[in-house]
Protein backbone atom coordinates (compact mmCIF):
# COMPACT_ATOMS: atom_id res chain seq x y z
CA UNK A 1 0.00 0.00 0.00
CA UNK A 2 0.90 3.42 -0.70
CA UNK A 3 2.31 5.56 1.97
CA UNK A 4 2.62 9.48 1.45
CA UNK A 5 6.11 11.54 2.09
CA UNK A 6 6.37 13.64 5.20
CA UNK A 7 7.01 16.37 2.26
CA UNK A 8 3.25 15.41 0.89
CA UNK A 9 2.31 15.65 4.63
CA UNK A 10 3.38 19.27 4.34
CA UNK A 11 1.99 20.32 1.41
CA UNK A 12 -1.60 18.78 2.35
CA UNK A 13 -2.89 21.67 3.83
CA UNK A 14 -2.55 23.12 -0.56
CA UNK A 15 -5.65 22.97 -2.29
CA UNK A 16 -3.86 22.15 -5.44
CA UNK A 17 -7.49 22.63 -7.26
CA UNK A 18 -7.42 25.92 -6.03
CA UNK A 19 -4.11 26.45 -6.82
CA UNK A 20 -4.14 26.11 -10.59
CA UNK A 21 -7.58 27.94 -10.97
CA UNK A 22 -5.87 31.11 -9.30
CA UNK A 23 -3.02 30.04 -12.16
CA UNK A 24 -5.62 30.02 -14.43
CA UNK A 25 -7.34 32.78 -14.01
CA UNK A 26 -3.71 35.22 -13.35
CA UNK A 27 -2.65 33.33 -17.01
CA UNK A 28 0.35 31.87 -14.74
CA UNK A 29 1.07 28.87 -16.97
CA UNK A 30 0.10 29.94 -20.19
CA UNK A 31 3.64 29.10 -21.70
CA UNK A 32 5.08 26.80 -18.97
CA UNK A 33 5.80 24.56 -21.59
CA UNK A 34 5.20 21.34 -18.96
CA UNK A 35 6.79 23.79 -15.45
CA UNK A 36 3.75 24.93 -14.19
CA UNK A 37 3.12 27.33 -11.19
CA UNK A 38 1.89 23.80 -9.37
CA UNK A 39 5.33 22.34 -9.27
CA UNK A 40 7.30 25.84 -9.23
CA UNK A 41 6.13 26.07 -6.09
CA UNK A 42 6.79 22.56 -4.82
CA UNK A 43 9.91 23.06 -5.73
CA UNK A 44 10.35 26.50 -4.16
CA UNK A 45 8.87 25.04 -1.35
CA UNK A 46 11.69 21.99 -0.80
CA UNK A 47 14.01 24.36 -1.24
CA UNK A 48 13.30 26.71 1.84
CA UNK A 49 12.66 22.93 4.07
CA UNK A 50 15.79 21.43 2.48
CA UNK A 51 18.19 24.79 3.18
CA UNK A 52 19.28 24.48 -0.25
CA UNK A 53 21.32 27.16 -0.75
CA UNK A 54 21.79 27.23 -4.96
CA UNK A 55 19.43 26.35 -7.68
CA UNK A 56 22.16 23.31 -8.25
CA UNK A 57 21.46 22.02 -4.86
CA UNK A 58 17.71 22.07 -5.21
CA UNK A 59 18.07 20.59 -8.74
CA UNK A 60 19.99 17.99 -7.46
CA UNK A 61 18.81 17.39 -4.26
CA UNK A 62 14.64 17.18 -5.77
CA UNK A 63 15.76 15.09 -8.84
CA UNK A 64 17.51 12.50 -6.51
CA UNK A 65 13.64 11.65 -5.20
CA UNK A 66 12.20 11.12 -8.20
CA UNK A 67 10.35 8.15 -6.69
CA UNK A 68 7.75 10.72 -5.03
CA UNK A 69 7.23 13.06 -7.66
CA UNK A 70 3.98 11.76 -9.19
CA UNK A 71 2.36 11.81 -5.73
CA UNK A 72 4.02 15.62 -5.10
CA UNK A 73 2.22 16.58 -8.80
CA UNK A 74 5.73 17.33 -9.77
CA UNK A 75 8.38 16.05 -12.05
CA UNK A 76 12.18 16.44 -11.89
CA UNK A 77 13.47 19.84 -12.85
CA UNK A 78 15.99 21.64 -14.24
CA UNK A 79 18.17 24.63 -12.59
CA UNK A 80 17.95 26.91 -15.68
CA UNK A 81 13.56 26.08 -15.69
CA UNK A 82 13.45 26.77 -12.29
CA UNK A 83 14.85 30.22 -12.51
CA UNK A 84 13.50 30.74 -15.90
CA UNK A 85 10.45 30.67 -14.28
CA UNK A 86 11.12 32.45 -11.01
CA UNK A 87 12.44 35.51 -12.93
CA UNK A 88 9.05 35.32 -15.24
CA UNK A 89 6.28 33.84 -13.75
CA UNK A 90 3.28 36.19 -12.23
CA UNK A 91 3.60 36.33 -9.01
CA UNK A 92 0.11 36.76 -8.21
CA UNK A 93 -0.58 33.37 -7.91
CA UNK A 94 1.76 32.78 -4.79
CA UNK A 95 0.32 35.99 -3.32
CA UNK A 96 -2.64 34.57 -3.37
CA UNK A 97 -2.11 31.43 -1.98
CA UNK A 98 -0.01 32.85 0.85
CA UNK A 99 -2.92 34.97 1.66
CA UNK A 100 -5.54 32.01 1.34
CA UNK A 101 -2.88 30.09 3.76
CA UNK A 102 -2.71 32.52 6.20
CA UNK A 103 -6.41 32.55 6.00
CA UNK A 104 -6.87 29.08 6.72
CA UNK A 105 -4.40 28.86 9.19
CA UNK A 106 -5.56 31.59 11.38
CA UNK A 107 -8.71 30.26 11.23
CA UNK A 108 -7.29 26.70 12.13
CA UNK A 109 -5.49 27.94 15.24
CA UNK A 110 -8.00 30.84 16.35
CA UNK A 111 -10.39 28.40 18.07
CA UNK A 112 -7.90 27.18 20.78
CA UNK A 113 -7.03 31.07 21.50
CA UNK A 114 -8.46 34.16 22.84
CA UNK A 115 -8.27 37.15 22.83
CA UNK A 116 -6.67 38.34 19.37
CA UNK A 117 -3.83 40.58 19.46
CA UNK A 118 -1.91 41.77 16.02
CA UNK A 119 1.34 42.79 16.00
CA UNK A 120 1.79 45.11 12.97
CA UNK A 121 5.01 46.18 11.97
CA UNK A 122 8.06 45.72 8.79
CA UNK A 123 11.47 44.87 7.79
CA UNK A 124 13.68 45.61 5.05
CA UNK A 125 15.39 43.02 2.47
CA UNK A 126 18.48 44.41 1.72
CA UNK A 127 19.49 43.61 -1.94
CA UNK A 128 22.76 45.52 -3.50
CA UNK A 129 25.16 44.46 -6.24
CA UNK A 130 24.93 43.65 -9.63
CA UNK A 131 21.15 42.09 -10.78
CA UNK A 132 19.96 43.79 -8.41
CA UNK A 133 20.78 47.52 -8.70
CA UNK A 134 19.40 47.89 -12.18
CA UNK A 135 15.90 47.84 -10.64
CA UNK A 136 16.14 48.17 -6.61
CA UNK A 137 17.61 51.39 -6.90
CA UNK A 138 14.78 53.40 -7.85
CA UNK A 139 13.16 52.89 -4.53
CA UNK A 140 16.09 53.39 -2.69
CA UNK A 141 16.34 55.21 0.67
CA UNK A 142 19.25 55.99 2.55
CA UNK A 143 18.94 53.44 4.73
CA UNK A 144 17.82 50.86 2.61
CA UNK A 145 17.95 49.38 -1.16
CA UNK A 146 15.57 46.11 -1.98
CA UNK A 147 12.66 45.49 -1.07
CA UNK A 148 9.84 45.94 2.48
CA UNK A 149 8.25 43.02 4.34
CA UNK A 150 5.06 44.68 5.96
CA UNK A 151 3.51 41.58 8.12
CA UNK A 152 0.59 41.64 10.14
CA UNK A 153 1.25 38.93 12.73
CA UNK A 154 -0.80 37.29 15.67
CA UNK A 155 0.87 36.80 18.86
CA UNK A 156 -0.98 34.01 20.73
CA UNK A 157 -1.11 31.72 17.65
CA UNK A 158 2.71 33.05 16.37
CA UNK A 159 1.47 33.11 12.72
CA UNK A 160 1.19 35.48 10.10
CA UNK A 161 -2.09 36.46 8.77
CA UNK A 162 -1.95 39.31 6.10
CA UNK A 163 1.40 40.43 4.31
CA UNK A 164 2.37 42.87 1.30
CA UNK A 165 5.89 43.33 -0.13
CA UNK A 166 6.36 46.88 -1.46
CA UNK A 167 9.96 49.26 -2.35
CA UNK A 168 11.80 50.31 0.83
CA UNK A 169 10.60 53.98 0.05
CA UNK A 170 6.64 53.33 0.82
CA UNK A 171 5.93 54.49 4.08
CA UNK A 172 4.95 51.52 6.94
CA UNK A 173 1.63 53.62 7.83
CA UNK A 174 0.87 53.70 3.92
CA UNK A 175 0.78 49.94 3.74
CA UNK A 176 -0.52 49.17 7.37
CA UNK A 177 -4.00 51.40 6.54
CA UNK A 178 -4.55 48.68 3.64
CA UNK A 179 -4.25 45.86 5.88
CA UNK A 180 -7.46 44.10 7.41
CA UNK A 181 -9.08 45.05 10.67
CA UNK A 182 -11.17 42.83 12.79
CA UNK A 183 -13.56 44.23 15.90
CA UNK A 184 -12.28 43.14 19.21
CA UNK A 185 -9.08 42.53 18.77
CA UNK A 186 -5.81 44.75 20.14
CA UNK A 187 -3.40 45.83 17.38
CA UNK A 188 0.11 46.66 18.49
CA UNK A 189 2.44 49.25 16.05
CA UNK A 190 5.78 51.59 16.85
CA UNK A 191 5.55 55.37 16.18
CA UNK A 192 5.92 54.72 12.11
CA UNK A 193 1.86 54.57 12.21
CA UNK A 194 1.28 57.90 13.88
CA UNK A 195 -1.79 58.62 12.51
CA UNK A 196 -4.67 60.13 14.13
CA UNK A 197 -7.37 59.82 11.96
CA UNK A 198 -6.09 56.14 10.91
CA UNK A 199 -6.38 55.50 14.78
CA UNK A 200 -9.92 56.89 14.52
CA UNK A 201 -10.89 54.57 12.02
CA UNK A 202 -9.75 51.11 14.23
CA UNK A 203 -11.11 52.71 17.49
CA UNK A 204 -14.95 53.56 15.07
CA UNK A 205 -14.54 49.68 14.15
CA UNK A 206 -14.27 48.47 17.69
CA UNK A 207 -10.73 47.84 17.68
CA UNK A 208 -8.02 48.56 20.20
CA UNK A 209 -4.47 49.51 19.76
CA UNK A 210 -0.98 50.05 21.88
CA UNK A 211 1.29 52.11 20.36
CA UNK A 212 3.53 55.47 20.98
CA UNK A 213 2.64 59.50 21.27
CA UNK A 214 5.34 61.14 19.24
CA UNK A 215 7.46 63.27 21.74
CA UNK A 216 5.93 66.44 19.97
CA UNK A 217 2.05 65.38 20.61
CA UNK A 218 0.23 68.02 22.15
CA UNK A 219 -1.92 66.85 24.37
CA UNK A 220 -3.94 67.65 27.69
CA UNK A 221 -4.51 65.77 30.73
CA UNK A 222 -8.21 65.26 31.45
CA UNK A 223 -7.36 62.95 34.42
CA UNK A 224 -4.65 60.94 36.45
CA UNK A 225 -5.61 57.47 37.13
CA UNK A 226 -4.56 55.37 40.04
CA UNK A 227 -1.31 52.83 39.53
CA UNK A 228 -1.29 49.89 41.39
CA UNK A 229 1.34 49.86 44.10
CA UNK A 230 2.61 46.69 42.50
CA UNK A 231 2.95 48.17 39.72
CA UNK A 232 4.30 51.24 40.88
CA UNK A 233 8.19 50.93 40.27
CA UNK A 234 7.15 50.24 36.06
CA UNK A 235 4.22 52.34 35.76
CA UNK A 236 5.19 55.94 36.32
CA UNK A 237 2.12 57.66 35.48
CA UNK A 238 -1.44 56.63 33.96
CA UNK A 239 -3.72 59.32 32.14
CA UNK A 240 -6.43 60.20 30.56
CA UNK A 241 -5.73 62.98 27.73
CA UNK A 242 -7.28 64.43 24.97
CA UNK A 243 -5.45 66.03 21.54
CA UNK A 244 -5.07 69.75 22.26
CA UNK A 245 -4.41 70.79 18.76
CA UNK A 246 -6.98 70.12 15.74
CA UNK A 247 -4.66 71.02 13.05
CA UNK A 248 -1.01 69.21 13.42
CA UNK A 249 -0.12 71.22 10.43
CA UNK A 250 0.17 70.79 6.22
CA UNK A 251 -2.98 70.90 5.71
CA UNK A 252 -4.38 68.21 8.17
CA UNK A 253 -6.82 68.35 10.42
CA UNK A 254 -7.34 65.81 13.60
CA UNK A 255 -10.90 64.27 13.92
CA UNK A 256 -9.78 62.03 17.03
CA UNK A 257 -11.87 63.77 19.55
CA UNK A 258 -12.04 60.47 22.32
CA UNK A 259 -10.34 60.19 25.73
CA UNK A 260 -7.25 58.38 25.29
CA UNK A 261 -4.75 56.82 27.96
CA UNK A 262 -1.10 58.27 28.38
CA UNK A 263 1.16 55.14 30.19
CA UNK A 264 4.27 56.30 31.31
CA UNK A 265 6.10 53.10 31.42
CA UNK A 266 10.09 53.21 32.97
CA UNK A 267 12.82 51.26 31.58
CA UNK A 268 16.26 50.51 32.76
CA UNK A 269 19.22 52.57 33.73
CA UNK A 270 18.74 56.31 32.29
CA UNK A 271 16.65 55.70 29.46
CA UNK A 272 13.62 58.05 29.43
CA UNK A 273 10.56 56.41 29.88
CA UNK A 274 7.87 55.22 27.20
CA UNK A 275 5.12 57.28 26.33
CA UNK A 276 2.49 54.96 25.23
CA UNK A 277 -1.18 55.60 23.67
CA UNK A 278 -3.90 53.37 23.92
CA UNK A 279 -7.36 53.73 23.55
CA UNK A 280 -8.70 50.69 25.60
CA UNK A 281 -9.63 52.16 28.83
CA UNK A 282 -10.26 48.91 30.84
CA UNK A 283 -6.60 47.04 30.64
CA UNK A 284 -4.39 47.94 33.65
CA UNK A 285 -1.98 50.17 33.15
CA UNK A 286 0.74 47.10 33.57
CA UNK A 287 -1.14 45.21 31.15
CA UNK A 288 -0.87 47.95 28.22
CA UNK A 289 2.88 47.72 29.26
CA UNK A 290 3.21 43.82 29.00
CA UNK A 291 1.09 44.25 25.14
CA UNK A 292 3.38 46.41 23.87
CA UNK A 293 6.75 44.23 25.53
CA UNK A 294 4.91 41.41 23.17
CA UNK A 295 5.72 43.69 20.14
CA UNK A 296 9.28 42.39 20.05
CA UNK A 297 7.67 38.74 19.10
CA UNK A 298 7.02 40.15 15.58
CA UNK A 299 10.93 41.25 15.62
CA UNK A 300 11.96 37.45 16.29
CA UNK A 301 9.64 36.62 13.88
CA UNK A 302 11.36 38.68 11.08
CA UNK A 303 14.67 37.37 12.66
CA UNK A 304 13.39 33.21 12.69
CA UNK A 305 12.10 33.98 8.75
CA UNK A 306 15.74 35.21 7.60
CA UNK A 307 17.72 32.58 9.24
CA UNK A 308 15.58 29.60 9.00
CA UNK A 309 14.38 30.53 5.62
CA UNK A 310 15.83 31.49 2.52
CA UNK A 311 15.10 35.42 2.15
CA UNK A 312 18.72 36.23 2.67
CA UNK A 313 20.36 34.25 -0.02
CA UNK A 314 18.65 34.74 -3.27
CA UNK A 315 18.22 32.18 -5.95
CA UNK A 316 17.73 34.69 -8.77
CA UNK A 317 18.48 38.45 -8.99
CA UNK A 318 15.68 39.89 -11.03
CA UNK A 319 12.70 41.80 -8.85
CA UNK A 320 9.73 38.80 -9.45
CA UNK A 321 12.40 36.16 -8.93
CA UNK A 322 13.05 37.86 -5.23
CA UNK A 323 9.23 38.31 -4.52
CA UNK A 324 8.73 34.86 -5.71
CA UNK A 325 11.07 33.59 -2.94
CA UNK A 326 10.10 35.71 -0.43
CA UNK A 327 6.57 34.42 -1.09
CA UNK A 328 7.25 30.87 -1.10
CA UNK A 329 9.30 31.36 2.84
CA UNK A 330 5.90 32.73 4.03
CA UNK A 331 3.97 30.16 2.45
CA UNK A 332 6.40 27.55 3.95
CA UNK A 333 6.17 29.07 7.64
CA UNK A 334 2.70 28.50 7.43
CA UNK A 335 2.59 24.94 6.20
CA UNK A 336 4.69 24.45 9.04
CA UNK A 337 3.22 26.26 11.45
CA UNK A 338 0.43 24.03 10.47
CA UNK A 339 2.25 21.00 10.32
CA UNK A 340 3.53 21.29 13.37
CA UNK A 341 -0.41 22.31 15.54
CA UNK A 342 -1.37 18.79 14.01
CA UNK A 343 1.59 16.37 14.59
CA UNK A 344 4.30 18.19 17.46
CA UNK A 345 1.83 20.75 19.52
CA UNK A 346 4.75 20.89 22.15
CA UNK A 347 7.82 21.58 19.98
CA UNK A 348 9.28 24.59 18.62
CA UNK A 349 9.38 25.42 15.10
CA UNK A 350 12.79 25.14 14.76
CA UNK A 351 13.01 21.56 15.94
CA UNK A 352 9.96 20.79 13.91
CA UNK A 353 11.81 22.30 10.95
CA UNK A 354 14.97 20.59 11.43
CA UNK A 355 13.16 17.30 12.25
CA UNK A 356 11.70 17.94 8.39
CA UNK A 357 14.55 18.86 7.08
CA UNK A 358 16.15 15.82 7.75
CA UNK A 359 12.91 13.52 6.53
CA UNK A 360 11.45 15.25 4.05
CA UNK A 361 11.04 12.28 1.81
CA UNK A 362 11.14 9.95 4.73
CA UNK A 363 7.05 7.55 4.53
CA UNK A 364 6.55 7.61 8.27
CA UNK A 365 3.36 5.31 7.76
CA UNK A 366 5.10 3.30 6.07
CA UNK A 367 7.99 2.84 8.36
CA UNK A 368 5.72 2.24 11.82
CA UNK A 369 3.97 -0.76 9.80
CA UNK A 370 7.49 -2.31 8.99
CA UNK A 371 7.92 -1.59 12.59
CA UNK A 372 4.69 -3.16 13.99
CA UNK A 373 5.56 -6.18 11.51
CA UNK A 374 9.07 -6.14 12.74
CA UNK A 375 7.52 -6.57 16.44
CA UNK A 376 4.82 -9.16 15.41
CA UNK A 377 7.79 -11.21 13.83
CA UNK A 378 9.93 -11.57 16.85
CA UNK A 379 6.65 -12.18 18.99
CA UNK A 380 6.25 -15.45 16.95
CA UNK A 381 9.76 -16.36 17.36
CA UNK A 382 9.37 -15.69 21.15
CA UNK A 383 6.24 -18.25 21.11
CA UNK A 384 7.68 -20.63 19.09
CA UNK A 385 11.17 -20.87 20.23
CA UNK A 386 11.30 -19.74 23.49
CA UNK A 387 14.61 -21.09 23.81
CA UNK A 388 16.13 -18.69 21.87
CA UNK A 389 15.18 -15.65 24.11
CA UNK A 390 15.71 -17.19 27.30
Amino acid sequence: MFRISRLHEVLHPLSRGRFEGWARSCGADKHSKGFGSWQQMVTMIYGHLSGARSLREIETGFNSQFAHHYHLGARPVRRTTLAEANARRDIEVFAQTANALMTQTHRALRKEVRPLLYLLDSTPISLMGPGFDDWAQVGRTRHTQGLKLHVMYEARQAVPVWQRITAPNVNDLTAGMTAPVQAGATYVFDKGYCDYNWWLSLQQRDARFVTRFKHNASLKVIDERPVAAEDQKTILADQTVSFANRHPGGGRYNHYKQPLRRVFVAREGDQSPLVLATNDMTRSAAEIARLYKDRWQIELFFKWLKQHLRIKRFLGRSENAVRIQILCALISYLLVALYRNTHAKTRGMKDVLIELRATLFQRPALDIARYQRRRERIHEWQITQPALFA
